[in-house]
């Protein structure tokens, strides 16, 4: 995802950034940060439940229930086949669907953009407070977290940045970042962003000494 040459020019633009803001900024880009493998179960469970239906509303039963049996089979014992082969055929279409889409591409693009867009954010958010007990209380804080695999970004601060900054600053934060990534030149996309955010930081929380430099500002890589 990222040479070395793109990992060094990283930090140097959180350095750079920095210098003139008492904030911090943290970059972390995620190859992923789930599995979904609750997006098989629920799509085999959805398929399973409404594909027989439409069988039936489609006449195939019929040709099933009456193709090969004899004439003297009663109504009830009809039922009873007919309720089995419902049941077998449910059963069927759920693990043959769970087994298809459980293949990492299907699997991907079966699962819901809210889902990654909940999952993304909240690993994100994860690591903003794993970076705050290292902080000052209230201290300004921007994570940069982007995931992969899934084309999405996060910026978490506390409220007192976006407060300030208001919500122009996320969305072109954002956007640099997903954008880049799309066209594979994720380290283009986290300087851009970096940019922005030291840019709007020193503006409203500008250096009044010398840069502290509580966190690294090395891009961390999961």
């Amino acid at each position: 995802m990222l040479s070395n040459d793109d990992r060094i020019r990283i930090a140097e633009a959180v350095t750079q950034a920095e210098l003139g803001t008492t904030g911090e900024i943290t970059c972390v880009l995620a190859e992923d940060v789930s599995n979904y493998r609750e997006v098989p179960l629920a799509f085999a469970a959805l398929l399973s439940l409404c594909l027989p239906p439409l069988l039936v509303l489609a006449g195939l039963h019929e040709s099933i229930l009456h193709g090969g049996w004899s004439g003297g089979d009663t109504e009830d014992g009809l039922v009873l086949r007919a309720l089995a082969l419902y049941a077998m055929a449910q059963a069927a279409i759920f693990v043959a669907a769970a087994l298809l889409a459980n293949w990492p591409p299907l699997r991907r693009l079966l699962t819901p953009g809210l889902l990654k867009r909940h999952r993304v954010g909240q690993v994100a958010r994860h690591h903003y407070a794993a970076l705050a007990t290292h902080l000052p209380k209230d201290a300004p804080h921007i994570l940069i977290f982007a995931c992969f695999a899934d084309r999405r970004v996060e910026l978490v601060a506390n409220p007192a940045i976006h407060a300030a900054v208001g919500q122009g600053l996320w969305d072109a934060a954002v956007a640099a970042v997903t954008d880049e990534i799309r066209a594979g030149r994720p380290a283009e996309g986290f300087i851009r962003a970096i940019h922005l955010c030291g840019a709007a930081m020193a503006q409203h929380f500008p250096a009044n000494g010398p840069d502290e430099n509580r966190l690294s500002n090395d891009i961390t890589v999961i």
